[in-house]
């Protein structure tokens, strides 16, 4: 855990440090002195455009960064196909879950700045937290399920709600009566502090710290941000992240005019998600609800390269960088996985990010770098910063149905193309 003052700062930095040379020595990978070859990044060229005619997609806009440079950049397919608008390099896409990462960055920020700690019980920014119970289900004596409110061994703490092992899960996946009770859980018009309320009034899914267990636990940590910076969500990420960054397109919602214009829309059969991005309310979700553009993305993946650093202004101090792409819940850690471990085969994962931590058990392993961190979205926004490659690559669409192979096979190439 990291330490509530600076007195262990040494300490994170040298296991950086070690991580580092780790990562640098591992087999997985191509060597730092492979050149990637644009002939061979032109298969991007050919893949996603079968895609679109496939009509997998409507379109996608792709950067590899390398050294600090575009090595690759292309704009695919239409940003609004039943319009016939062309996608543009300027085109605004939902980012979903790629929003937990920014979310998870101004929180350690928060956590830089003595704000808040990562040991504090969430019950001390949100006081209903207090009395939340984990929810376990049995049969009555008639056979038919029930269930059990059983207090909480301990607190749940920032760290549980950064890790994604608070016990708060989503209600739209998987079976139970823990899930069932998320049922009309974002009726009405809220705010992220009433939302908060909402949740603490929902039985957890388990114990904190005991299963890696996907939910709103960063919408929580969203509404932690707002009570210990004293401003909206919104405001803090916009004046001590975003704005300072250059993404003055990222954002919980799209209200000018212009920019709505340039929303990248999905296929007629993709528009069933949750959440629409242009539906303008007063929550503005941590854990899923910004838009965002390539370019703004592009600063982002470059500060995240730099391990937390850009244009000579640090965002994330080097031992909070450590911490937020260390795996905290490996082996010994006490954190099981199941079958909705999202971060994959290989994967660990730190403050908000997956973190590669070995080849996986495929053959051959899926490609990547040892210590390389991703996230993405539902709709396809996805972000993988490959520090032993000096690289980031980015994906932006919004394509529910067909970014998963999009995915998976856009990062084959990609690796592919590196010769020795």
């Amino acid at each position: 855990m990291f330490p509530q003052n600076f007195a262990s700062l040494s300490l994170w930095v040298a296991l950086f440090a070690a991580t580092v040379a780790t990562v640098s020595a591992a087999p997985l990978g191509p060597p730092a002195h492979a050149v990637l070859s644009r002939e061979k990044l032109s298969a991007i060229d050919d893949f996603i455009n079968g895609e679109i005619a496939s009509g997998n997609i409507p379109g996608a806009v792709v950067l590899i960064q390398r050294h600090g440079k575009p090595v690759y950049f292309k704009c695919f397919g239409k940003r609004d196909l039943e319009k016939g608008t062309p996608m543009t390099a300027d085109a605004i896409f939902p980012i979903h879950s790629v929003t937990k990462t920014i979310t998870s960055v101004a929180a350690m920020m928060l956590v830089d700045r003595g704000k808040i700690a990562l040991d504090d019980p969430v019950s001390k920014y949100i006081p209903p937290f207090a009395g939340v119970k984990v929810g376990v289900e049995r049969k009555d004596d008639s056979g038919r399920p029930a269930l059990d409110l059983v207090p909480l061994r301990r607190p749940i703490n920032i760290e549980d709600l950064l890790l994604h092992t608070s016990g708060i899960t989503y209600g739209f996946y998987g079976e139970g009566l823990v899930k069932a009770a998320y049922d009309g859980i974002y009726l009405g018009d809220f705010d992220n502090a009433e939302f908060a309320e909402r949740l603490a009034k929902v039985p957890l899914a388990e114990q904190p710290r005991t299963l890696w267990d996907y939910g709103h636990s960063t919408d929580v940590l969203g509404r932690v941000i707002e009570v210990a910076s004293g401003q909206s969500l919104s405001e803090f990420e916009k004046t001590n992240l975003l704005d300072p960054l250059g993404m003055t397109t990222t954002k919980f919602f799209l209200t000018d005019p212009v920019e709505r214009t340039r929303y990248a829309q999905p296929l007629a059969k993709d528009r069933h998600v949750e959440r629409n991005s242009l539906d303008v309310t007063r929550w503005e979700s941590g854990g899923g609800g910004m838009v965002s553009t390539i370019s703004d993305f592009a600063r982002y993946g470059q500060m995240l390269l730099n391990s937390g650093t850009l244009d000579g202004k640090t965002y994330l101090s080097p031992a909070i960088f450590a911490a937020m792409t260390t795996d905290h819940i490996g082996p010994g850690s006490g954190v099981a996985r199941n079958y909705f471990y999202f971060p994959g085969d290989g994967f660990g994962f730190g403050y908000g990010f997956g973190i590669r931590t070995d080849p996986g058990n495929a053959v051959p392993p899926p490609p990547g770098s040892l210590g390389e961190i991703k996230w993405d979205g539902a709709t396809g926004a996805y972000i993988v910063i490959d520090r032993a490659q000096d690289m980031f690559f980015v994906v932006m669409e919004n394509s529910p149905s067909g970014r998963m192979h999009v995915q998976v096979t856009l990062k084959k190439i990609i690796y592919d193309a590196f010769e020795m």
